[in-house]
């Protein structure tokens, strides 16, 4: 599981007055799809966040949606009432926290030929598709 980093990094998700929250929430979903109550009680045990509510966490995880970032994963019975929805990382989601624990430079100097071949490979491809979609909005 990823570590929360000291400094939140260049990655706008992780900056501004949102960022401890998105991250908390980031963290939390790694390797889970939860509901909003679990996700609220989960990050209430960190001291910054004990008086956290669920409303609080709802808004960031709508907008969080709406910027690409997490994802409907399904719904799950609940003792009170309703399904209620369950929430994921989205493949960017997981990207942005790793570009947050690791820097450029970092990667750069440790990474063995196969990763960095491997994020050649990525970066290549995203370059050929923003030039392909800047010639068409031109």
């Amino acid at each position: 599981m990823p570590r929360q980093s000291q400094s939140f990094g260049q990655i706008s998700v992780f900056q501004g007055k949102k960022a401890a929250l998105n991250l908390a929430i980031f963290i939390v979903l790694f390797n889970n799809s939860l509901i909003i109550y679990d996700i609220t009680k989960k990050i209430q045990e960190q001291k910054q966040f004990n008086n956290l509510k669920p409303s609080a966490v709802g808004r960031r995880i709508r907008n969080l949606i709406k910027k690409g970032y997490l994802e409907v994963a399904g719904k799950r019975d609940t003792k009170p009432g309703p399904k209620a929805t369950l929430y994921r990382l989205t493949t960017k989601a997981q990207v942005a926290l790793y570009y947050n624990m690791v820097s450029r430079e970092m990667f750069l100097k440790e990474a063995n030929e196969e990763a960095l071949t491997a994020e050649l490979a990525a970066l290549k491809l995203f370059l050929k598709t923003a030039q392909k979609l800047k010639s068409a909005n031109l």
